[in-house]
Protein backbone atom coordinates (compact mmCIF):
# COMPACT_ATOMS: atom_id res chain seq x y z
CA UNK A 1 0.00 0.00 0.00
CA UNK A 2 2.39 2.01 1.04
CA UNK A 3 4.68 1.55 -2.27
CA UNK A 4 1.30 2.41 -4.20
CA UNK A 5 1.09 5.75 -2.47
CA UNK A 6 4.29 6.55 -3.47
CA UNK A 7 4.03 5.61 -6.31
CA UNK A 8 0.97 8.21 -7.20
CA UNK A 9 3.26 10.63 -5.43
CA UNK A 10 5.72 10.48 -7.94
CA UNK A 11 3.23 10.36 -10.57
CA UNK A 12 1.63 13.31 -9.43
CA UNK A 13 5.47 15.30 -9.22
CA UNK A 14 6.08 14.42 -12.58
CA UNK A 15 2.85 15.33 -14.49
CA UNK A 16 3.10 18.97 -12.39
CA UNK A 17 6.45 19.16 -13.56
CA UNK A 18 5.53 18.67 -17.03
CA UNK A 19 2.65 20.96 -17.32
CA UNK A 20 4.58 22.93 -15.67
CA UNK A 21 7.28 23.13 -18.25
CA UNK A 22 4.50 23.11 -21.10
CA UNK A 23 3.13 26.10 -19.52
CA UNK A 24 6.51 27.68 -19.51
CA UNK A 25 7.54 26.72 -23.18
CA UNK A 26 4.49 28.04 -24.34
CA UNK A 27 4.85 31.54 -22.56
CA UNK A 28 5.88 35.11 -23.94
CA UNK A 29 8.33 37.30 -22.00
CA UNK A 30 6.48 39.95 -20.16
CA UNK A 31 7.24 42.70 -22.63
CA UNK A 32 6.29 40.52 -25.86
CA UNK A 33 2.55 40.34 -27.27
CA UNK A 34 1.31 38.23 -29.87
CA UNK A 35 -2.03 38.65 -30.64
CA UNK A 36 -4.01 35.68 -33.00
CA UNK A 37 -2.00 34.45 -35.74
CA UNK A 38 -0.93 34.47 -38.92
CA UNK A 39 -2.13 31.25 -39.77
CA UNK A 40 -5.43 32.09 -38.47
CA UNK A 41 -5.77 34.61 -41.44
CA UNK A 42 -3.81 32.66 -43.96
CA UNK A 43 -5.82 29.23 -43.35
CA UNK A 44 -8.80 30.06 -41.99
CA UNK A 45 -9.56 33.55 -43.33
CA UNK A 46 -9.96 35.47 -39.91
CA UNK A 47 -9.52 38.94 -41.78
CA UNK A 48 -11.92 41.01 -39.13
CA UNK A 49 -9.78 43.00 -36.19
CA UNK A 50 -8.53 41.70 -33.18
CA UNK A 51 -6.99 44.40 -32.08
CA UNK A 52 -7.36 48.40 -32.33
CA UNK A 53 -4.22 50.18 -32.99
CA UNK A 54 -5.52 53.50 -30.41
CA UNK A 55 -5.01 50.87 -27.07
CA UNK A 56 -1.33 50.39 -28.38
CA UNK A 57 -0.42 54.27 -30.16
CA UNK A 58 1.11 56.94 -27.50
CA UNK A 59 3.00 53.92 -25.46
CA UNK A 60 6.19 54.82 -25.46
CA UNK A 61 8.32 52.53 -26.24
CA UNK A 62 5.98 50.05 -28.12
CA UNK A 63 7.07 48.75 -31.24
CA UNK A 64 5.11 46.41 -33.46
CA UNK A 65 4.20 45.19 -36.62
CA UNK A 66 1.24 43.04 -38.87
CA UNK A 67 -1.15 43.83 -41.69
CA UNK A 68 -4.36 45.77 -41.39
CA UNK A 69 -7.71 44.40 -41.26
CA UNK A 70 -8.99 42.61 -43.87
CA UNK A 71 -5.61 42.75 -46.14
CA UNK A 72 -6.04 46.03 -46.82
CA UNK A 73 -2.69 47.58 -46.00
CA UNK A 74 0.51 47.24 -43.86
CA UNK A 75 1.05 48.51 -40.60
CA UNK A 76 3.85 49.31 -38.11
CA UNK A 77 4.16 50.97 -34.62
CA UNK A 78 7.72 52.41 -34.30
CA UNK A 79 8.10 53.95 -30.86
CA UNK A 80 4.26 54.32 -29.98
CA UNK A 81 3.47 56.07 -32.81
CA UNK A 82 1.56 53.72 -36.24
CA UNK A 83 2.21 54.21 -39.52
CA UNK A 84 -0.50 52.69 -42.40
CA UNK A 85 0.39 52.58 -45.63
CA UNK A 86 -2.09 51.39 -48.36
CA UNK A 87 -2.24 51.39 -51.99
CA UNK A 88 -4.16 53.75 -53.99
CA UNK A 89 -6.17 53.28 -56.92
CA UNK A 90 -3.08 54.03 -59.41
CA UNK A 91 -1.63 51.40 -57.51
CA UNK A 92 0.83 53.94 -55.91
CA UNK A 93 1.40 53.74 -52.33
CA UNK A 94 0.40 56.25 -49.32
CA UNK A 95 1.74 56.11 -45.87
CA UNK A 96 -0.30 58.10 -43.32
CA UNK A 97 -0.20 58.77 -39.31
CA UNK A 98 -3.14 57.15 -37.39
CA UNK A 99 -4.39 55.08 -34.66
CA UNK A 100 -7.84 55.00 -36.23
CA UNK A 101 -6.89 50.99 -37.94
CA UNK A 102 -7.23 47.67 -36.78
CA UNK A 103 -5.49 44.18 -37.13
CA UNK A 104 -6.42 40.70 -37.59
CA UNK A 105 -2.92 39.90 -35.91
CA UNK A 106 -0.42 41.72 -34.50
CA UNK A 107 2.80 41.29 -32.50
CA UNK A 108 4.59 44.01 -30.44
CA UNK A 109 7.09 44.87 -27.35
CA UNK A 110 7.66 47.44 -25.55
CA UNK A 111 11.23 48.33 -25.31
CA UNK A 112 12.76 50.68 -22.98
CA UNK A 113 16.50 50.28 -23.29
CA UNK A 114 18.48 49.35 -26.78
CA UNK A 115 22.31 47.70 -27.31
CA UNK A 116 23.62 48.88 -30.64
CA UNK A 117 26.08 47.92 -33.19
CA UNK A 118 27.25 48.03 -36.06
CA UNK A 119 26.14 45.54 -38.51
CA UNK A 120 29.22 43.64 -39.89
CA UNK A 121 29.73 44.60 -43.80
CA UNK A 122 29.50 41.29 -45.12
CA UNK A 123 25.50 41.01 -43.52
CA UNK A 124 23.47 42.02 -46.40
CA UNK A 125 20.59 39.74 -46.83
CA UNK A 126 17.39 39.40 -44.63
CA UNK A 127 18.93 35.23 -44.39
CA UNK A 128 22.32 36.43 -43.82
CA UNK A 129 20.61 39.39 -40.73
CA UNK A 130 18.58 36.10 -39.51
CA UNK A 131 21.69 34.43 -38.82
CA UNK A 132 23.60 36.61 -37.52
CA UNK A 133 20.72 38.01 -34.60
CA UNK A 134 20.72 34.24 -34.11
CA UNK A 135 24.20 34.05 -33.49
CA UNK A 136 24.28 36.79 -30.80
CA UNK A 137 21.30 35.55 -28.82
CA UNK A 138 21.79 32.08 -28.48
CA UNK A 139 21.77 32.98 -24.60
CA UNK A 140 18.89 35.98 -24.32
CA UNK A 141 15.65 35.85 -23.72
CA UNK A 142 13.35 34.77 -26.63
CA UNK A 143 10.81 36.35 -28.70
CA UNK A 144 12.01 39.94 -29.20
CA UNK A 145 11.64 43.16 -31.11
CA UNK A 146 14.92 44.72 -32.55
CA UNK A 147 15.21 47.91 -35.21
CA UNK A 148 17.88 48.13 -37.67
CA UNK A 149 18.26 52.47 -38.86
CA UNK A 150 20.70 53.35 -41.72
CA UNK A 151 20.87 52.65 -45.69
CA UNK A 152 20.16 50.13 -47.85
CA UNK A 153 21.27 49.68 -51.46
CA UNK A 154 18.19 48.00 -52.68
CA UNK A 155 14.99 46.61 -51.76
CA UNK A 156 11.40 45.06 -51.74
CA UNK A 157 8.38 45.88 -50.24
CA UNK A 158 4.89 44.88 -50.63
CA UNK A 159 1.62 46.01 -48.96
CA UNK A 160 -1.34 43.94 -48.73
CA UNK A 161 -4.36 45.05 -50.80
CA UNK A 162 -7.05 42.05 -50.53
CA UNK A 163 -9.97 42.92 -52.91
CA UNK A 164 -13.15 43.68 -51.18
CA UNK A 165 -15.28 41.21 -49.86
CA UNK A 166 -12.29 38.04 -51.07
CA UNK A 167 -12.70 35.02 -49.14
CA UNK A 168 -9.46 33.65 -47.89
CA UNK A 169 -8.50 29.84 -47.30
CA UNK A 170 -4.88 29.74 -47.94
CA UNK A 171 -1.90 32.11 -47.77
CA UNK A 172 -1.99 32.41 -52.32
CA UNK A 173 -5.95 33.50 -51.71
CA UNK A 174 -4.67 35.61 -48.90
CA UNK A 175 -2.33 37.40 -50.97
CA UNK A 176 -4.52 38.14 -54.04
CA UNK A 177 -4.15 42.01 -54.91
CA UNK A 178 -0.44 42.33 -52.88
CA UNK A 179 1.44 45.05 -54.84
CA UNK A 180 5.41 44.77 -54.40
CA UNK A 181 7.38 48.29 -54.42
CA UNK A 182 11.23 48.66 -55.60
CA UNK A 183 13.00 50.49 -53.18
CA UNK A 184 17.01 51.91 -54.52
CA UNK A 185 19.58 53.75 -52.26
CA UNK A 186 17.03 54.73 -49.30
CA UNK A 187 18.01 55.70 -45.57
CA UNK A 188 15.59 53.61 -43.67
CA UNK A 189 14.60 51.71 -40.05
CA UNK A 190 13.56 48.30 -40.03
CA UNK A 191 11.38 46.97 -37.49
CA UNK A 192 11.55 43.27 -37.05
CA UNK A 193 10.73 40.44 -34.49
CA UNK A 194 12.99 37.41 -34.18
CA UNK A 195 11.64 33.80 -33.00
CA UNK A 196 12.63 30.39 -33.50
CA UNK A 197 9.67 28.52 -32.25
CA UNK A 198 6.30 31.08 -33.88
CA UNK A 199 6.42 30.27 -37.50
CA UNK A 200 2.96 30.44 -39.12
CA UNK A 201 2.00 32.95 -35.72
CA UNK A 202 3.91 35.60 -36.53
CA UNK A 203 6.54 35.06 -38.75
CA UNK A 204 6.22 33.10 -41.82
CA UNK A 205 6.85 28.83 -41.94
CA UNK A 206 10.34 29.74 -43.50
CA UNK A 207 11.47 32.32 -41.87
CA UNK A 208 12.45 33.40 -38.06
CA UNK A 209 11.69 36.94 -39.08
CA UNK A 210 9.00 39.23 -39.40
CA UNK A 211 10.15 42.88 -40.69
CA UNK A 212 8.55 45.94 -42.17
CA UNK A 213 10.73 49.00 -43.04
CA UNK A 214 10.04 52.76 -43.06
CA UNK A 215 11.86 55.32 -45.53
CA UNK A 216 13.52 57.75 -43.75
CA UNK A 217 11.00 60.53 -45.39
CA UNK A 218 8.14 58.27 -43.99
CA UNK A 219 7.01 58.20 -47.66
CA UNK A 220 7.31 54.31 -48.19
CA UNK A 221 6.48 51.64 -45.79
CA UNK A 222 5.77 47.97 -46.21
CA UNK A 223 6.31 44.24 -45.22
CA UNK A 224 10.56 43.86 -45.99
CA UNK A 225 10.41 40.93 -48.67
CA UNK A 226 13.96 41.16 -50.06
CA UNK A 227 16.70 43.95 -49.30
CA UNK A 228 20.59 44.22 -50.04
CA UNK A 229 21.91 46.39 -47.15
CA UNK A 230 24.46 49.04 -46.73
CA UNK A 231 25.33 50.87 -43.66
CA UNK A 232 23.29 50.01 -40.93
CA UNK A 233 23.09 49.75 -37.09
CA UNK A 234 21.34 46.87 -35.18
CA UNK A 235 19.30 47.78 -32.04
CA UNK A 236 18.72 44.93 -29.84
CA UNK A 237 17.23 45.28 -26.53
CA UNK A 238 18.71 45.30 -23.40
CA UNK A 239 18.52 42.01 -22.30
Amino acid sequence: MKRIQQFHIILLVMITLTACSSRHSSELPENFHAISAMKNVMWKGQLGPVVSMDTLSGLEGVYGLGPESYLRGEILIDNGTTYVSRVKKNQSMEVIKTNATSAPFFVYSQVSRWDSLPLPNHIKTIPQLEQFIDSQTKRKIRPFAFKLEGEINSGIIHIQNLPEGTKVSSPQEAHQGQVNYDLNSELVKIIGVFSTEHQGVFTHHDSFLHLHLITADFEKMGHLDAVEMSKMMLYLPEF
